[in-house]
């Protein structure tokens, strides 16, 4: 048996020129998605969703069954598909307690959870840089989600790190890809952050691809503005490691600028962006996909925040925090 977790993430400054050869500023957050496979007579699904006891159970048995059906089971498919492991005969239990669709990098959690804990079970190891390429492979590829590379990159790693992504604006197979750059950072603890969900939920796919494909078209303003977007990042982390965060905010407010005037934000994440700057926030910025989703905001004590935010509409208040990436996890007695 071999039971796994990997954290979400949020994007401090950066973001979203992982999809673009940009770099990025980025931290895990403590909650997690946790992957049991046990020896069964047949393969079984199962999930919980990490709050209630609730489960559901599918027994894939034809190749049909593996096929994506918009459900809570279709990241196992594709995990199970691109291994080919139609007959593996295994229970697959997993739940996470990453907020769904908030722009946390949630699926990627899980599902790097899940390849790290069916390749640990078959006795098999590939390098981190490695690993994070073949999980940005199977969400792409097989899942269909138009995504970047810091989710998987910082789900695998964990921690707090600074990311560079050079000569990885067009996709390619995972033996042909470079690899990224990581760097991790040192941290005061705690970290100046604040992370707010504003309720809704949206694949980051759906906030990208519109996006991407304007950039793919040569669209001016988008290639331009991701190209400062990259540059902002690399001037952030000197301001981070300098603990400048007056010049921390006002990069993070351009970066968010930005993304905004392309079109990638949207009115919840204003109003909770709006709500941080007006209590005091020194930057605030989207942490992950837009129009919906999650913002981050900057200020020295970033719990005096939380009143504002909460008050504005937020369903959910997290801090940032250096985590470990994907790890086998012990099991209970």
């Amino acid at each position: 048996m071999i039971r796994a977790s990997a954290p979400g993430r949020c994007g401090i400054i950066g973001n979203p020129t992982d999809m673009y050869g940009g770099s990025v500023l980025s931290c895990t957050i403590p909650q997690r998605a946790y992957v049991t496979v046990a020896p069964a007579d047949t393969l079984t699904l199962e999930t919980s969703n990490g709050y209630t006891d609730v489960k559901e159970t599918r027994l894939p048995r034809q190749r049909s069954d593996f096929r994506l059906q918009g459900d809570r089971f279709d990241i196992p498919r594709a995990v199970l598909s691109h291994l080919r492991l139609y007959d593996l005969r295994v229970r697959i239990a997993y739940s996470s307690d990453v907020p769904f669709q908030a722009g946390l990098s949630s699926s990627t959690a899980l599902l790097v959870a899940m390849l790290f804990a069916l390749q640990r079970y078959r006795g098999l190891t590939y390098h981190r840089h490695h690993f994070a390429e073949l999980a940005r492979f199977i969400e792409l590829n097989r899942l269909g989600i138009v995504c970047g590379y810091q989710d998987a990159y910082m789900v695998t790693f964990g921690g707090l790190n600074y990311m560079e992504f050079r000569d990885k604006e067009f996709y390619r197979r995972v033996d042909e890809e470079t690899y990224a750059t990581i760097e991790p950072l040192p941290s005061s603890n705690p970290l100046p952050f604040i992370v707010a969900h504003t309720g809704l939920e949206r694949g980051s796919g759906t906030v990208h691809k519109p996006i991407r494909e304007r950039w793919l078209d040569g669209e001016s303003a988008v290639v331009e503005g991701y190209r400062r977007i990259g540059r902002l990042a690399r001037e952030g982390k000197r301001a981070f490691l300098d603990s400048d965060w007056p010049r921390l905010g006002r990069l993070m407010n351009e970066n968010h600028a930005i993304q905004r005037d392309l079109g990638g934000s949207g009115p919840a994440n204003e109003r909770l962006i709006a709500a941080a700057l007006a209590a005091g926030a020194l930057g605030a910025k989207l942490a992950g996909a837009g129009s919906g989703g999650t913002i981050i905001a900057l200020h020295p004590q970033p719990e005096s925040l939380a009143p504002a935010l909460l008050a504005a509409g937020a369903t959910f208040i997290l801090y940032p925090q250096p985590v470990p990436g994907v790890q086998e996890e012990p099991i209970d007695a």
